[in-house]
C-alpha cells in the first residue's frame, strides 16, 4: 500500500507546473521576499520566446552570421544577438535585477527601477544562446545563466564587484536546453530539478526530479582535435579513458554545445571537459557565465567541477570574461583526470 501511495505521490510531483514548484518551494530561499521567484519566472518567460525562434530556425532568416564580433572576438550569430536582447529586455522590463552582465556585451548593464534607485537584489550573468554555431545544422543549444545577490548596498548603483564574486555565493544557477523537447534545469541550492516545456500550453512541468550525477561513468567528452594541444596531464588522461581494460574503454560523445554535453552526462554519467590549451593558456569557456553555473549544477547533484587543480566556486574571478580549464561531470572522473593534472602540476601551462 505504502508503495502504490509513493507512485501516485510522484505522479503528483512529475504534473507538477514550474510555477506551482517556485511557489511551493519559495521557503526554501534564503532571501525570501517573492523577487528571486519572479526572476526565475521571467526567465520561463524569455526562454519560451527563444525556443519558439530556435523552432523556426530555416523557416525565418535567423540562421548565420549577424556580421559582428563580440568582446571575445568571436562572430555573433543571428541568433546571439536575437537571445541577448530577449533575455536582457525581459529581465530589465520587470524591474526585478539591479544588474546584468552577459557574455555578448563588453560590459555589465546597470539597470533602475522605475524610481531612478537601484534596490533590486539581484544580479544576473548569462550566456544568451550557448553552442550557437550548431544552430545552422539543427544542433541543440542552449541558455545558461548565473544569479548573485548583490554586495554593494541597496539603492546605489552596481558596480564591478558585484559580479566579481567567487561562484559559491551564487543564490541560483541553471540552463535552458533547445534540443528535441525544451527543459530548464536549476537548482537555488538545494538539489537539482528539471522541467519540460509542453509546447501545446506553453508550459513547463517537472519531469526530472531531484535530479543526480551517477557517481562514475563510461562517457568522456572533449574536443579531441585539440589534442595535440593539450597539457600532458589532459592527453594522458585521454589514453587512461581509451585503454583496454575491464570497464574501459570509455565512450567518446562531444557535441560542441556545453548545455548539450554537460546535459548528457548530468543524466548518463560523464565527464566534460575543456582544458586549457597552447593556443589557449588561460583556457576557453568563461568562469562567470559558463562554468561556475554549470559547476554549482554539478554540485547540487552530486558531481564535481574544478579547473583541474580546484574547486570552480573558490576561484575568485578577476575580471568579467574571465576564461578557465573546465573539468565537470561525475565525481570519480573528475578526481580521476585531476590525479593525471597533478602529476604534471610542475609542467602546468
Amino acid at each position: 500500500m505504502r508503495e502504490i501511495q509513493d507512485i501516485f505521490n510522484l505522479m503528483a510531483k512529475i504534473n507538477q507546473s514550474l510555477g506551482e514548484f517556485i511557489i511551493e518551494n519559495q521557503s526554501e530561499f534564503k532571501y525570501s521576499s517573492g523577487e528571486l521567484s519572479r526572476l526565475i519566472n521571467s526567465i520561463r518567460l524569455a526562454a519560451k520566446v527563444v525556443n519558439h525562434k530556435v523552432n523556426k530556425a530555416g523557416l525565418v532568416d535567423i540562421l548565420g552570421t549577424a556580421g559582428n564580433n563580440n568582446i571575445q572576438g568571436e562572430d555573433q550569430q543571428k541568433l546571439d544577438v536575437f537571445a541577448n536582447e530577449v533575455f536582457i529586455n525581459t529581465l530589465t522590463n520587470r524591474e526585478i535585477v539591479c544588474g546584468i552582465a552577459s557574455e555578448e556585451e563588453d560590459d555589465f548593464i546597470t539597470i533602475k527601477g522605475r524610481n531612478q534607485k537601484n534596490d533590486n537584489k539581484y544580479v544576473v550573468l548569462m550566456d544568451p544562446l550557448d553552442g550557437s554555431s550548431n544552430i545552422d545544422v539543427n544542433v541543440s543549444v542552449g541558455t545558461i545563466f548565473s544569479i548573485f545577490r548583490r554586495i554593494t548596498p541597496s539603492g546605489t548603483p552596481v558596480t564591478i564587484d558585484d559580479f566579481l564574486q567567487p561562484g559559491i555565493n551564487q543564490v541560483a544557477a541553471g540552463y535552458i536546453v533547445y534540443g528535441t523537447s525544451t527543459m530548464i534545469v536549476y537548482t537555488t541550492g538545494h538539489g537539482v530539478n528539471g522541467f519540460t516545456l509542453n509546447p501545446a500550453i506553453g508550459t513547463y512541468y517537472l519531469s526530472h526530479p531531484n535530479m543526480k550525477i551517477p557517481q562514475d561513468g563510461h562517457i568522456y567528452s572533449v574536443n579531441e582535435g585539440n589534442y595535440v594541444h593539450f597539457p600532458q596531464g589532459v592527453k594522458d588522461y585521454i589514453k587512461y579513458c581509451q585503454k583496454e581494460e575491464e570497464d574501459r574503454p570509455y565512450t567518446s560523445r562531444y557535441i560542441g554545445s556545453l548545455v548539450s554535453d554537460f546535459h548528457r552526462n548530468m543524466i548518463k554519467g560523464g565527464i566534460y571537459i575543456y582544458p586549457n590549451t597552447s593556443k589557449d593558456p588561460n583556457g576557453k569557456l568563461r568562469l562567470l557565465y559558463e562554468c561556475n553555473p554549470m559547476a554549482m549544477l554539478a554540485e547540487q547533484a552530486g558531481g564535481k567541477a574544478s579547473n583541474g587543480f580546484e574547486s570552480i566556486l573558490k576561484i575568485q574571478p578577476t575580471s568579467l570574461h574571465q576564461r578557465v580549464p573546465f573539468f565537470c561531470g561525475s565525481t570519480k572522473m573528475v578526481e580521476k583526470a585531476e590525479e593525471f593534472m597533478q602529476k604534471h602540476n610542475n609542467t602546468r601551462e
